[in-house]
């Protein structure tokens, strides 16, 4: 499946805090998801990953929060940047 990349971008928060933000387009959805692109935004503090949001294949979307996995309702890019950024504003 090809996969065109459309955003990846890490940005330095302070000291050792940074976020990834890596989103592909594809031809077709990934298994467990209904939209066709792929993405990881992650907020890592001293090199541990403390909030995540992906749609590995098969999980379909969801978001990490330290060890806790919920599922995530996507439903534009736009809004899951805005919910990626809200959730790491509050941590």
């Amino acid at each position: 499946m090809k996969a065109d990349l459309l955003k990846r971008e890490r940005i330095h928060i302070s000291g050792n805090r940074f976020a990834e933000v890596v989103i592909w387009a594809l031809p077709s959805p990934l298994p467990g998801s209904v939209h066709s692109y792929k993405y990881r935004l992650a907020y890592v503090i001293d090199e541990i990953c403390v909030l995540r949001y992906d749609n590995e294949a098969g999980k379909g979307d969801h978001r990490h929060m330290g060890e806790a996995q919920a599922p995530y309702l996507f439903t534009t890019l736009d809004a899951l940047l805005d919910d990626f950024w809200d959730d790491l504003t509050k941590l």
